[in-house]
């Protein structure tokens, strides 16, 4: 038996296919046709060197040996990070499910009411937890959300004050990324206690954490009024499952709730990925970060869900922008709404009653022995005077197998979850030096006047949902509503939705990388540290940079990452002057946004005919700027989809003029194996791991945006204070996302350097050819100068929207109808669609894809020749549903097969969008972003 090894596997064309499309295009060769794509003075001489590809077999059998080094041992030391129980209907349905993990991001309404009915149930959670009228659809971390609300705060505030104020009892990991954010924005952070430290009248906003890192509650309803008086908002960081049994910060006057929602039945993996939440008052909305789903209505008139005010989004805004967040941690979110869903709000109730009784049990009996708890009131978390006796605790804590807190030399910290049983409170008591637990209740500490009384969650969703037949119908009527790269090709332009293969999904789940806590001992993450040297070896190889941090959590914090580093430099050489950056008008709307962050001023330089930068009027521009040019962030291959010839040209001109190159790496899987930014010219660069290296989407989230240097900037490089001995943090964990590096790891070890080189040839290769078959019914609007593309193609719309009136949008939503995702629309340029296949898709799903756009271009051809109005053709009523199809009457001017069953492949395979075309300016004019009042149950 022949067993097909992994390239095999992953890359969607077989031999005889490549060379039939290479035909196609006027070559003889694979190899002839790459050489007539890749500019001469970039490409490599020789293949990477990296490792033959190893089986699908040995690649886990190696990915063992890397987790074997990992000790889990049980942590409670809490900080943010929590031992939970993932229920299993949720890890077999949800995580583990291509259905939910494989989804796009759900700019496409009508395809993802699954996912978006998930993160409405989310916000609505967050929402009735915290007291506040409107919450996004997650954050990256804790810590990045804490960093938001700062800077919302200062848009928000009254105050003139550029002092921000942030409780010493907020988690360590969030200062140190609120500091790293506010210090380019010139933001003055004051850490302190709050009852003793802080001036109400010279601040614009501050923090404070609820409960406590110390485990302390503490009323804050006072302390929130003067503060108000002094014209200051208060942003509050709040333990969702604390929420359940203490009065909300809603009801205590706050104006922001920040926080984590990882403790709902998400693994620790190390750190990441994690859903955080961020809530506020109605009246900030516009100025909310992220993603917001709200409610709207279909063609028909039926309730359907969006993505809501997308306009306050950075791609949209770009310098203008509030943010350089775009993502969420959607599949991470997505399992916490269901956590919430299944357990209901009686079920968390009696979860955290459970968490606190044990809490104050173990309380009671180290006072009884002598200790002295600290914090005068807890939830989960004890503070204790342990003295000279501090290094013994935790020396034996380990030998019994569990980790407490470090805080200092003579106190550590105890923190309790649902996890923890009977015999884990008799280990904790072990390590110091207690013999059992005595009977008899203890004391509960939540002080009376802090005690919830305000129902939540009292929507239908969360009460019914809690056997497990019904929960898994739901998920699976959810999934069923969605399209996602299980079903079909996503053909999406500069997001890469290329094959997430199981076997590199596999060790995610893994207990050795799944439940550790980010700040055990590095002796006990050994495993996780071989990965991440082994990573950098083999990233640094394909870049050609020296240096590279995991710690950014998605690819806009990867951007942000890289500036910092350039930003870093300048400063220590004494440049601090240097602030301009120069962004081509072609870029990701993140360039822009981050550069803004880091306190750069951004100009924007020319774009060509061809959609290349415009060299003239970059060099006016360097020079311009000489004395003050910090950087130029230029994408590559570029965002119109071209290799441009003089990139080593720009390079050297901004080196020339003092500035730094930063190379946006989301195109970079057009590059792996062929040319690396490191080594034209390029200093720093991001890389979307969900792009380039097959960590999956997730319906938007998680990702990782890993920044890679030249060895200059390595200093620079992001980093925790306490972990890392650094000052520029960028999120929470040391190592970000930590349990999904794993996926990237096994991808290039199962593809290997030649493996590698072909998917990149390959996708390059398949664009190619979808954009000369679509060129017979659509133009193409840029192409290099050998009239080829790289991994992408752009479709220009907007001649044929003036000649016919057909739009960006009626072709999007027709496509629908054929079983395909919309490409990208709109952008980079308006009125466009930009196509990328990927390397994974087939020659059967590529011409499935192309049979789909010249049908479409057939029946914009019908507009254009008169033969069916434009007000009554399929692309305006697309998409059409089960309902509009099967409905007793039609009175469309087409046949109802033509609506619903396009072409006749389509009768064996189909699927039907759960709602028709949504109307996306009632949407924001009615904007609802969370579920739906109980009262239209009741009719």
């Amino acid at each position: 038996m022949i067993h097909a090894d992994f390239q095999s596997r992953h890359i969607g064309p077989d031999a005889s296919e490549q060379q039939q499309m290479v035909e196609s295009l006027g070559y003889s060769s694979l190899a002839e046709f790459i050489s007539a794509v890749i500019p001469g003075n970039i490409r490599l001489p020789a293949a990477l060197d990296l490792a033959e590809a190893s089986s699908e077999t040995q690649a886990l059998k190696l990915m063992r040996e890397l987790a074997d080094k990992n000790q889990v041992l049980r942590s409670f030391i809490g900080q943010g990070y929590y031992n939970t129980h993932t229920p299993l209907v949720i890890l077999r349905n949800v995580m583990e499910n291509p259905a939910w993990y494989t989804a796009y991001t759900p700019y496409q309404p009508e395809i993802s009411q699954g996912r978006l009915e998930a993160l409405l149930n989310y916000q609505t959670m967050i929402c009735d937890l915290t007291g506040m009228e409107l919450a996004n659809a997650s954050m990256l971390d804790e810590a990045t959300a804490a960093a938001e609300a700062m800077t919302l705060c200062q848009r928000m505030s009254k105050s003139k004050s550029l002092n921000f104020f942030v409780d010493a009892d907020c988690l360590p990991q969030t200062i140190d990324v609120v500091m790293t954010r506010a210090e380019p924005l010139d933001i003055n952070v004051i850490i302190g206690n709050p009852a003793t430290d802080l001036d109400v009248d010279d601040v614009f906003g501050v923090l404070l954490q609820y409960p406590g890192a110390s485990g302390q509650i503490n009323d804050y309803r006072a302390l929130i009024e003067r503060i108000h008086a002094g014209k200051a908002l208060v942003a509050m960081a709040a333990d969702l499952l604390a929420l359940t049994l203490l009065t909300s910060p809603g009801e205590l006057g706050a104006d922001v709730a920040i926080g984590s929602a990882q403790r709902f039945g998400v693994p620790l993996g190390f750190g990441g990925p994690h859903a955080a939440y961020m809530a506020t008052r109605e009246q900030y909305k516009r100025s909310l970060p992220g993603r917001l789903v709200g409610r709207s209505k279909d063609s028909q008139g039926n309730d359907a869900l969006r993505l809501a005010l997308q306009t306050r989004e950075q791609h949209i805004r770009r310098e203008k922008a509030t943010s350089n967040i775009c993502t969420a941690q959607v599949l991470l979110a997505v399992m916490a709404s269901m956590y919430g869903v299944y357990h209901g709000p009686h079920g968390l109730r009696a979860i955290a009653n459970t968490i606190h009784a044990k809490t104050s049990v173990l309380a009671a009996e180290l006072k009884g022995a002598g200790f002295t708890v600290e914090n005068s009131s807890w939830f989960d978390t004890l503070t204790i005077a342990t003295g000279d006796k501090t290094a013994d605790i935790h020396t034996a804590a380990r030998a019994l197998g569990i980790n407490l807190r470090e805080i200092d030399d003579s106190k550590l910290g105890v923190s309790l979850d649902e996890t923890v049983e009977a015999e884990d409170l008799h280990t904790i008591l072990a390590a110091f030096g207690i013999d059992s637990l005595a009977a008899g209740e203890a004391e509960l500490l939540i002080p009376e006047a802090l005690r919830r009384s305000s129902e939540f969650m009292i929507h239908p969703v969360f009460n019914s949902y809690h056997s497990e037949t019904e929960m898994l119908r739901y998920l699976r009527g959810l999934a069923d509503k969605d399209l996602a790269l299980d079903r079909a090709m996503i053909p999406l332009g500069s997001c890469t939705m290329k094959l997430n293969a199981t076997a590199e999904m596999i060790p995610v789940t893994w207990p050795e990388f799944g439940a550790l806590h980010p700040f055990i001992p590095a002796a006990q993450a050994q495993g996780y540290a071989e990965l991440d040297k082994q990573l950098q070896v083999a990233l640094c190889e394909a870049t050609g940079y020296d240096n590279i941090s995991f710690q950014p959590n998605a690819g806009s914090q990867g951007e942000y990452a890289g500036l910092l580093a350039i930003r870093g430099y300048h400063h220590s050489r004494g440049d601090s002057h240097r602030n301009i950056c120069l962004i081509p008008s072609s870029a990701h709307g993140t360039n822009p946004a981050s550069a803004q962050m880091c306190g750069m001023k951004v100009v924007v330089t020319a774009c060509n005919a061809n959609g290349e930068v415009d060299m003239e009027d970059l060099r006016a521009k360097a020079e311009q700027h000489s004395d003050n040019l910090a950087a130029i962030m230029i994408t590559y291959p570029s965002t119109h989809g071209v290799f441009e010839e003089n990139v080593r040209e720009i390079c050297e001109l901004i080196h020339g003029h003092g500035g730094q190159v930063y190379v946006d790496g989301a195109n970079f899987n057009a590059m792996v194996g062929l040319c690396k930014p490191g080594e034209f010219g390029g200093d720093v660069s991001h890389l979307n791991l969900h792009k380039t290296f097959c960590i999956p989407h997730g319906g938007g989230g998680p990702g990782v945006g890993p920044v890679a240097v030249k060895s200059h900037l390595a200093p620079f490089l992001p980093g925790h204070r306490v972990m890392e001995n650094k000052t520029s943090a960028v999120s929470a964990a040391q190592l970000g996302s930590a349990s999904i590096l794993p996926i990237t790891w096994m991808y290039i070890t199962m593809m290997g350097a030649a493996g590698l080189q072909r998917a990149t040839e390959v996708a390059i290769l398949n664009a190619n050819y979808i954009a000369k078959r679509l060129s017979v019914a659509f133009p193409i609007l840029y192409t290099g100068s050998r009239g080829l593309v790289a991994h992408e193609c752009i479709v220009d719309l907007r001649p044929i929207k003036e000649e016919t009136g057909v739009d960006v949008e009626d072709v999007a939503k027709r496509l629908i109808d054929y079983g395909f995702h919309a490409p990208t629309m709109s952008f980079p340029v308006a009125g466009t669609l930009m196509i990328e296949p990927t390397e994974s898709e087939s020659l059967y799903e590529l011409d499935r894809f192309c049979d789909a756009m010249l049908k479409i271009g057939e029946e914009i051809e019908a507009v254009r020749n008169g033969s069916m109005p434009l007000e009554a053709s399929p692309l305006v009523n697309a998409p059409h549903t089960v309902e509009m199809v099967s409905a007793d009457s039609w009175d469309k001017a087409y046949p109802r097969s033509q609506g619903g069953f396009p072409l006749e492949s389509l009768r064996k395979n189909k699927y039907w969008p759960p709602v028709g075309r949504i109307d996306n300016v009632y949407g924001d004019r009615n904007l609802a972003c969370s579920c739906a009042p109980i009262e239209s149950y009741m009719e």
